[in-house]
C-alpha cells in the first residue's frame, strides 16, 4: 500500500527509506495502545491517513533548510518528512515542537529507535519556544484555525520564511480571518492515494 501510494503521488524513496518508515508505523501502533497518540487503530489506515498524507507535501519542502512541526502528536508530518528527507533533501533538518509530554517522549524514543539525526524534539509550548536561528518554514497538520497558527508562531519564522497549512477543504473562511500582516501565498490540491478525502497544502507569508 505505501508503494503504490507514492507511485502514485510520483515520489520515488529507496526501500531503505519505506522500510524506516513502515518502521515508525509500528512504533506509532505500539506506543498507541498505551499511550493514544492517534484515533487510527488500523495499520493499512496509518499508512494512508499518517504516511500518505504527510508526504503528500514531501515535494513542497525543495530548499528548505530548518522546518518545525508544530502540535504534531505522534509526529505527523514531522517524523515522516525527515524520514524521506534523509534521502531527498539532505539539508534538511526537522523540529518537531509539541506540548504534552507522553507524545514528545514518542517521538523522541522514535528519533532514536529510526535513527533520525535530522530530527528534534522541543517538549514545550510554542510560544515559549525561541528559535535561533529562526526556521524558513513552519509545518503543521493538525492545528486549529489558520489565524491562531500563524499568529502563535510567527516568532519562529525567518524574515521571507513560510507557513506550511495542510489543510482539508479548501479554507476559505479561514483564509478570511487571517490577521493583517498574512496572507496566501500559494494554495496546492494534494492528491493522497487511498484517502478518499480533500487535502490542500495552503502557503501563508507575511505581507
Amino acid at each position: 500500500m505505501l508503494d503504490q501510494g507514492l507511485h502514485g503521488m510520483g515520489i520515488a524513496l529507496s526501500a531503505e527509506t519505506r522500510a524506516r518508515l513502515m518502521a515508525y508505523v509500528g512504533l506509532l501502533a505500539k506506543w498507541n495502545r498505551v499511550y493514544n497518540l492517534t484515533s487510527i487503530r488500523n495499520a493499512d489506515e496509518m499508512v494512508t491517513h499518517h504516511l500518505l498524507d504527510s508526504l503528500a507535501v514531501l515535494p513542497h519542502l525543495e530548499g528548505i533548510a530548518r522546518l518545525a512541526d508544530v502540535g504534531s502528536g505522534g509526529g505527523l508530518p514531522g517524523i515522516p518528512l525527515a524520514i524521506a528527507a534523509a534521502e531527498r533533501f539532505p539539508v534538511l533538518a526537522v523540529t518537531s515542537i509539541e506540548t504534552v509530554g507522553k507524545k514528545a517522549s514518542f517521538q523522541q524514543q522514535a528519533k532514536i529507535e529510526l535513527g533520525l539525526a535530522n530530527f528534534t524534539v522541543v517538549n514545550e509550548r510554542v510560544e515559549k519556544v525561541r528559535a535561533e536561528p529562526p526556521f524558513d518554514a513552519i509545518i503543521s497538520r493538525a492545528f486549529s484555525e489558520l489565524s491562531d497558527f500563524v499568529g502563535l508562531t510567527a516568532h519562529l519564522l525567518a524574515p521571507g520564511g513560510r507557513f506550511l497549512a495542510m489543510k482539508g477543504v479548501y479554507p476559505h473562511d479561514e483564509i478570511a480571518r487571517l490577521p493583517a500582516g498574512f496572507a496566501v501565498a500559494q494554495s496546492f490540491p494534494l492528491e493522497v492515494p487511498g484517502l478518499g478525502a480533500e487535502r490542500h497544502l495552503i502557503i501563508l507569508e507575511k505581507t
